[in-house]
């Protein structure tokens, strides 16, 4: 268990560099689509949205990351924490964010649901990956 210690902070900047890969590269295949259909002024919209994603993508990660210094019979408990942390954060700042009148809320609306899905894809991958190196240390 002591070597998952170490295994915490790689994993999350690893992570870190996923998620916002991923997000860059979704933002730019939207950007022709999101201009043609919103106009130029969706375009601030979907950065929104996507960052509202992200950031509820990243702080629904920090219960899984931390399972890694935890026994493997704490794993699921992470992983449904996650997706409960993740979930309350998204809802938390679409409400705030749509609230605010700063943005279009079609837009933004929309390239929250976009991005969410796609995330919940990586956060997926990544707590398979997890689940699998703590399952590895106490086997060994």
């Amino acid at each position: 268990m002591t070597g998952n210690h170490s295994r915490v902070r790689p994993e999350a900047l690893s992570l870190l560099m996923v998620t916002v890969g991923t997000v860059a590269a979704l933002a730019a295949i939207g950007y022709v689509p999101t201009t043609r259909l919103g106009g130029p002024e969706a375009v601030p919209a979907m950065l929104a949205g996507c960052a509202v994603s992200t950031l509820a993508s990243l702080f629904g990660a920090v219960p899984t990351l931390l399972a890694l210094r935890k026994p493997a019979k704490f794993l699921p408990q992470s992983i449904l924490l996650s997706t409960a942390l993740r979930f309350l954060v998204v809802l938390l700042l679409t409400l705030a964010t749509a609230l605010s009148g700063w943005f279009d809320a079609a837009p933004l609306l929309v390239w929250i649901a976009i991005s969410y899905v796609v995330l919940l894809l990586v956060d997926s991958v990544y707590a398979l990956r997890l689940s699998s190196i703590i399952r590895d240390s106490e086997n060994s």
